[in-house]
Protein backbone atom coordinates (compact mmCIF):
# COMPACT_ATOMS: atom_id res chain seq x y z
CA UNK A 1 0.00 0.00 0.00
CA UNK A 2 1.25 3.30 -0.63
CA UNK A 3 0.98 6.17 2.28
CA UNK A 4 1.16 9.75 0.94
CA UNK A 5 2.56 12.30 2.47
CA UNK A 6 1.36 16.07 2.44
CA UNK A 7 4.74 17.75 0.78
CA UNK A 8 6.08 21.19 1.96
CA UNK A 9 6.93 23.53 -0.35
CA UNK A 10 9.76 23.35 -2.47
CA UNK A 11 12.64 25.06 -0.40
CA UNK A 12 14.92 25.83 -3.12
CA UNK A 13 11.65 27.95 -4.69
CA UNK A 14 9.49 28.69 -1.46
CA UNK A 15 6.18 29.98 -1.95
CA UNK A 16 6.50 33.93 -1.00
CA UNK A 17 6.29 37.22 -2.56
CA UNK A 18 6.80 40.61 -1.84
CA UNK A 19 4.80 43.06 -3.50
CA UNK A 20 5.38 47.02 -3.33
CA UNK A 21 2.57 49.40 -4.85
CA UNK A 22 2.91 53.42 -4.49
CA UNK A 23 -0.22 55.38 -5.81
CA UNK A 24 -1.05 58.95 -5.38
CA UNK A 25 -3.65 57.91 -2.76
CA UNK A 26 -1.93 54.73 -0.70
CA UNK A 27 2.08 53.50 -0.50
CA UNK A 28 1.82 49.84 0.65
CA UNK A 29 3.94 46.66 0.78
CA UNK A 30 3.49 43.51 1.68
CA UNK A 31 5.28 40.10 1.91
CA UNK A 32 3.13 36.50 1.81
CA UNK A 33 4.53 33.11 2.56
CA UNK A 34 2.04 30.16 1.40
CA UNK A 35 3.79 27.97 3.93
CA UNK A 36 3.67 29.89 6.70
CA UNK A 37 2.40 29.22 10.81
CA UNK A 38 0.05 32.50 10.71
CA UNK A 39 3.16 34.88 11.91
CA UNK A 40 1.72 38.31 11.70
CA UNK A 41 3.19 42.22 11.25
CA UNK A 42 0.46 44.41 9.92
CA UNK A 43 -0.32 48.10 10.03
CA UNK A 44 -2.53 49.77 7.82
CA UNK A 45 -3.03 52.84 9.73
CA UNK A 46 -7.10 51.28 9.97
CA UNK A 47 -6.94 49.55 13.91
CA UNK A 48 -10.18 47.34 12.45
CA UNK A 49 -8.88 46.51 9.32
CA UNK A 50 -5.33 45.62 11.24
CA UNK A 51 -7.45 43.00 13.55
CA UNK A 52 -9.54 41.55 9.85
CA UNK A 53 -6.20 40.77 7.81
CA UNK A 54 -4.63 39.48 11.31
CA UNK A 55 -7.52 36.95 11.66
CA UNK A 56 -7.08 35.82 7.42
CA UNK A 57 -3.86 35.72 7.72
CA UNK A 58 -3.68 33.54 11.19
CA UNK A 59 -6.61 31.35 10.47
CA UNK A 60 -5.81 30.87 6.60
CA UNK A 61 -1.94 29.76 8.09
CA UNK A 62 -0.15 32.44 5.83
CA UNK A 63 2.87 34.63 7.29
CA UNK A 64 1.70 38.27 6.36
CA UNK A 65 3.73 41.88 6.46
CA UNK A 66 1.71 44.52 5.21
CA UNK A 67 2.88 47.66 5.79
CA UNK A 68 0.28 50.52 4.41
CA UNK A 69 -0.01 54.08 4.14
CA UNK A 70 -2.67 56.26 2.80
CA UNK A 71 -5.19 59.09 2.52
CA UNK A 72 -7.37 57.69 5.63
CA UNK A 73 -8.15 61.68 6.42
CA UNK A 74 -10.13 61.47 3.97
CA UNK A 75 -11.58 57.84 4.88
CA UNK A 76 -9.92 54.11 4.68
CA UNK A 77 -11.85 53.53 1.29
CA UNK A 78 -8.18 53.51 -0.59
CA UNK A 79 -6.11 51.77 1.65
CA UNK A 80 -8.73 48.91 2.40
CA UNK A 81 -9.25 48.48 -1.43
CA UNK A 82 -5.38 48.75 -2.45
CA UNK A 83 -4.39 46.69 0.20
CA UNK A 84 -6.85 43.83 -1.45
CA UNK A 85 -5.52 44.32 -4.66
CA UNK A 86 -1.56 44.21 -3.38
CA UNK A 87 -2.62 40.81 -1.47
CA UNK A 88 -4.26 39.84 -4.31
CA UNK A 89 -1.17 40.13 -6.05
CA UNK A 90 1.29 38.72 -3.77
CA UNK A 91 -0.68 35.67 -3.79
CA UNK A 92 -0.83 35.65 -7.73
CA UNK A 93 2.82 35.55 -7.22
CA UNK A 94 3.26 32.87 -4.92
CA UNK A 95 0.99 30.34 -6.22
CA UNK A 96 4.07 30.27 -9.43
CA UNK A 97 2.51 28.07 -11.48
CA UNK A 98 0.05 26.66 -9.24
CA UNK A 99 1.34 23.29 -10.09
CA UNK A 100 0.02 20.74 -7.29
CA UNK A 101 -2.13 22.77 -5.14
CA UNK A 102 -5.61 21.75 -4.00
CA UNK A 103 -7.46 24.42 -5.81
CA UNK A 104 -11.04 24.52 -4.76
CA UNK A 105 -11.86 24.60 -1.12
CA UNK A 106 -15.30 26.02 0.91
CA UNK A 107 -15.95 26.93 4.44
CA UNK A 108 -18.05 27.87 7.02
CA UNK A 109 -16.92 29.83 10.14
CA UNK A 110 -19.61 30.21 13.03
CA UNK A 111 -18.89 33.00 15.01
CA UNK A 112 -21.44 33.26 18.04
CA UNK A 113 -25.14 34.04 16.34
CA UNK A 114 -23.10 34.39 13.12
CA UNK A 115 -22.32 31.97 10.24
CA UNK A 116 -20.22 33.23 7.58
CA UNK A 117 -19.38 30.40 4.34
CA UNK A 118 -16.38 31.50 1.96
CA UNK A 119 -15.57 29.39 -1.12
CA UNK A 120 -12.69 29.44 -3.48
CA UNK A 121 -11.59 28.38 -6.83
CA UNK A 122 -7.91 29.58 -7.64
CA UNK A 123 -9.20 29.78 -11.39
CA UNK A 124 -7.08 32.53 -13.18
CA UNK A 125 -10.43 34.16 -13.58
CA UNK A 126 -10.53 37.21 -11.09
CA UNK A 127 -13.67 37.40 -9.66
CA UNK A 128 -15.67 37.87 -6.61
CA UNK A 129 -19.67 37.39 -5.46
CA UNK A 130 -20.16 38.83 -1.65
CA UNK A 131 -23.90 38.30 0.05
CA UNK A 132 -22.95 40.45 3.36
CA UNK A 133 -25.66 41.83 4.38
CA UNK A 134 -23.92 43.97 7.34
CA UNK A 135 -26.90 45.68 9.50
CA UNK A 136 -24.43 48.93 10.76
CA UNK A 137 -22.95 51.36 8.60
CA UNK A 138 -19.87 51.08 10.84
CA UNK A 139 -17.72 49.02 13.51
CA UNK A 140 -16.06 51.95 16.01
CA UNK A 141 -14.79 54.23 12.65
CA UNK A 142 -14.70 51.45 10.02
CA UNK A 143 -17.31 51.26 7.31
CA UNK A 144 -18.49 48.11 6.93
CA UNK A 145 -19.20 48.49 2.86
CA UNK A 146 -15.47 48.38 2.88
CA UNK A 147 -14.95 44.68 3.75
CA UNK A 148 -16.79 43.75 0.61
CA UNK A 149 -14.70 45.86 -1.23
CA UNK A 150 -11.57 44.97 -0.10
CA UNK A 151 -12.97 41.13 -0.94
CA UNK A 152 -13.91 41.78 -4.71
CA UNK A 153 -10.43 43.94 -5.03
CA UNK A 154 -8.40 41.26 -3.50
CA UNK A 155 -10.40 38.14 -5.71
CA UNK A 156 -10.12 40.48 -8.66
CA UNK A 157 -5.94 40.57 -8.47
CA UNK A 158 -5.53 37.10 -6.78
CA UNK A 159 -7.15 35.26 -10.21
CA UNK A 160 -9.47 33.67 -7.54
CA UNK A 161 -12.66 33.05 -8.22
CA UNK A 162 -14.21 33.87 -4.12
CA UNK A 163 -17.68 33.71 -2.51
CA UNK A 164 -18.41 34.96 0.73
CA UNK A 165 -21.89 34.27 1.74
CA UNK A 166 -23.76 34.97 5.18
CA UNK A 167 -25.87 31.99 6.63
CA UNK A 168 -26.82 34.12 9.65
CA UNK A 169 -25.78 36.48 11.39
CA UNK A 170 -27.00 39.94 13.47
CA UNK A 171 -24.10 41.83 14.84
CA UNK A 172 -21.98 43.68 12.07
CA UNK A 173 -18.57 42.58 14.15
CA UNK A 174 -19.13 39.23 13.87
CA UNK A 175 -20.32 39.03 10.67
CA UNK A 176 -17.17 40.44 9.69
CA UNK A 177 -14.61 39.02 11.07
CA UNK A 178 -16.44 35.73 10.37
CA UNK A 179 -16.43 36.58 7.08
CA UNK A 180 -12.31 37.05 7.09
CA UNK A 181 -11.72 34.25 8.85
CA UNK A 182 -13.74 32.21 6.59
CA UNK A 183 -11.84 33.77 3.48
CA UNK A 184 -8.11 32.62 5.10
CA UNK A 185 -9.38 29.21 5.68
CA UNK A 186 -10.69 28.82 2.31
CA UNK A 187 -7.63 30.44 0.81
CA UNK A 188 -5.65 28.00 2.88
CA UNK A 189 -7.07 24.61 1.99
CA UNK A 190 -6.97 25.99 -1.46
CA UNK A 191 -3.44 26.81 -2.11
CA UNK A 192 -1.90 23.74 0.24
CA UNK A 193 -0.31 21.05 -2.19
CA UNK A 194 -1.97 18.06 -2.43
CA UNK A 195 -0.26 15.17 -3.24
CA UNK A 196 -2.53 13.30 -5.46
CA UNK A 197 -2.37 16.15 -7.52
CA UNK A 198 0.16 15.72 -10.64
CA UNK A 199 0.74 19.26 -12.98
CA UNK A 200 -1.78 22.18 -12.72
CA UNK A 201 -5.09 20.76 -11.82
CA UNK A 202 -7.32 21.49 -14.72
CA UNK A 203 -8.69 19.91 -17.48
CA UNK A 204 -6.98 22.56 -19.93
CA UNK A 205 -3.60 22.17 -18.59
CA UNK A 206 -3.76 26.07 -17.07
CA UNK A 207 -5.29 28.14 -14.96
Amino acid sequence: MTIYKKPVANLEKPREAYVHRTTGETDISIKLNLDGTGACDIATGVPFFDHMLNAFARHGQFDLTVKATGDVKVDAHHTVEDTGIVLGQAFARALQDKAGITRFADVCIPMDETLVQAAVDISGRGQAYCDLPIPTQRVGSFDTELAVEFFYAFARDAGVTLHVRELAGENSHHIIEAAFKAAGRAMRFACELDPRVVGIPSTKGSL
